[in-house]
């Protein structure tokens, strides 16, 4: 898989080279956050993470780039690191509308499910995704290409996870010179359920969830963010088990807040 990541991006990036990657087409990242939310789920157990990329865009259109965080392996056994390798096309329709399109590949070096006494699986993902921009609003629809996220019969599913869903809308309202508002809402279909009840009787683990952060430009490269985030369907992820230990449970969704201090260059 991550074979297929590097070899589709690695196609993806001779138009760019073509033109030239010129320093000032390069920005990078760094960010501290006092925990790790992806789609309204706590990556990193609900403790603080580091992270940080680079992002190459040429005035062509064509976008890529590679970005990092730590991770907890009590969700994903063996791994320490998440590292995302993506690449896209995008285009202004007039002043108004735009529209973009890519894959994203996440990658966790040393991560498998027989970390955890299971049948070896990686938890490698390849998504397609394609979005629609109308002024501050956002709309875009992510594709798995692959088992989300290591999701599969080995976990005790019906079936793959291939073609699960994740709809999103997002909005960023600047409230003055430092500072602004990012709100958004999303849903996660997957595309199989559990053969065998949670004690909760939950079967499907799809959910919705939502956030709001707010943030403050405390200089020119430095910005301080606050955001609370809420995900949906407590009887599936209220009592979420460690790969590492059946016994440590988490509440991985529900309602969290988070903190980070980030700068970009």
């Amino acid at each position: 898989m991550r074979i297929l990541v590097i070899a589709t991006l690695a196609a993806a990036l001779v138009p760019g080279l073509a033109d030239g990657m010129l320093a000032s087409n390069i920005t990078g990242n760094i960010a501290l956050t006092s925990d790790y939310m992806f789609r309204g789920l706590t990556q990193s157990w609900g403790r603080p993470a580091i992270q940080g990329g680079a992002d190459y865009a040429n005035p062509n259109g064509f976008a890529a780039g590679f970005w990092g965080s730590s991770i907890s392996e009590r969700s994903y056994p063996g791994g320490a690191m998440e590292l995302d390798l993506y690449a896209s096309y995008g285009q202004a329709i007039n002043s108004d509308w735009s529209w973009r399109a890519g894959i994203y590949g996440y990658v966790y070096p040393g991560a498998s499910l027989d970390q955890a006494g299971l049948a070896s699986r990686s938890l490698n993902t390849v998504e397609a995704n394609a979005a629609l921009t109308w002024k501050q609003f956002t709309l875009k629809y992510n594709h798995a290409f692959t088992d989300y996220f290591g999701v599969d019969t080995e976990q005790g599913y019906r079936g793959d996870s291939k073609g699960t869903g994740y709809l999103q809308l997002d909005a960023a309202f600047p409230l003055n010179d430092a500072w602004s508002l990012a709100l958004h809402a999303g849903h996660t279909h997957y595309t199989t359920t559990l053969v065998t009840p949670l004690a909760s009787s939950a079967r499907d683990p799809s959910y919705s969830d939502f956030g709001a952060t707010l943030k403050y430009q405390l200089a020119t490269h430095w910005s301080l963010s606050a955001g609370l985030t809420y995900a949906t369907h407590a009887d599936f992820y209220r009592r979420t088990s460690s790969f590492l230990d059946a016994s440590d449970t988490r509440n991985v969704g529900g309602s969290r807040g988070f903190v980070m201090l980030q700068g970009n260059f």
